[in-house]
C-alpha cells in the first residue's frame, strides 16, 4: 500500500477542518492565553496554520536543527492572515507529497537543537506525527475558543454548538 496518496488525502481533510476553526479566531484576543504556562492564542494558532509545511520540510530535508535553524513562528493580525499561512503552508505540503516518491519515506529525519536530539525517526512517521500535532493543537483551539465562548466547529462529527 502506497503512503503517499493517503497522506495527501489526509492533509486536505485536516485542511478542511483547520480552515473552519482558524476562520473563527477573534483578532481582538490574540494576546489572549489560558493560563501564563500556555501559548496565546496567536501563538497557538500561527503554529497550527504552519504545520502542514513541515511535510514540505520533512521531505525535502533530513533534519531541523535549531541551533542552526532557529524556529521563526509568523504572525498575524486576524483570521485571514491566519487563514493565508495556513494556505501557503497546505499548499507547500501538498505540492511536496506529489512530487515525492514512496521510497523516501523510510529514509530518516531527525529533530533536534544541536547535540540535542528530539526526535530520529522515519519520514513517513514525521509526517504521521505533523497530521496527528495538527489535531492535537486544533483540539486545544476548540478548548480556547470555548473559554472565549465561541461556538465550536464540527471536526469528525458535529460539535456541541453545530448539529
Amino acid at each position: 500500500m502506497d503512503l503517499l496518496p493517503i497522506f495527501l488525502h489526509e492533509l486536505e481533510q485536516e485542511a478542511a477542518t483547520t480552515r473552519k476553526f482558524l476562520s473563527r479566531v477573534p483578532a481582538d484576543k490574540l494576546d489572549w492565553r489560558p493560563h501564563p504556562k500556555s501559548m496565546t492564542l496567536m501563538e497557538l494558532t500561527t503554529h497550527i496554520a504552519d504545520l502542514p509545511s513541515w511535510v514540505q520540510l520533512t521531505l525535502t530535508t533530513d533534519e531541523l536543527d535549531f541551533a542552526t535553524s532557529p524556529y521563526q513562528p509568523a504572525t498575524a493580525r486576524n483570521a485571514d492572515e491566519l487563514l493565508a499561512i495556513h494556505e501557503k503552508s497546505v499548499s507547500d505540503g501538498r505540492a511536496a507529497l506529489e512530487a515525492a516518491s514512496e521510497i523516501i519515506l523510510t529514509k530518516p529525519w531527525t529533530l533536534r537543537d544541536g547535540d540535542a536530539i528530539y526526535s530520529d525517526r522515519p519520514k513517513h512517521e514525521v509526517i504521521r506525527m505533523t497530521h496527528n500535532q495538527i489535531t492535537h493543537h486544533r483540539a486545544q483551539l476548540g478548548v480556547y475558543l470555548r473559554l472565549l465562548d465561541i461556538p465550536i466547529p464540527a471536526s469528525y462529527g458535529p460539535s456541541a454548538d453545530e448539529s
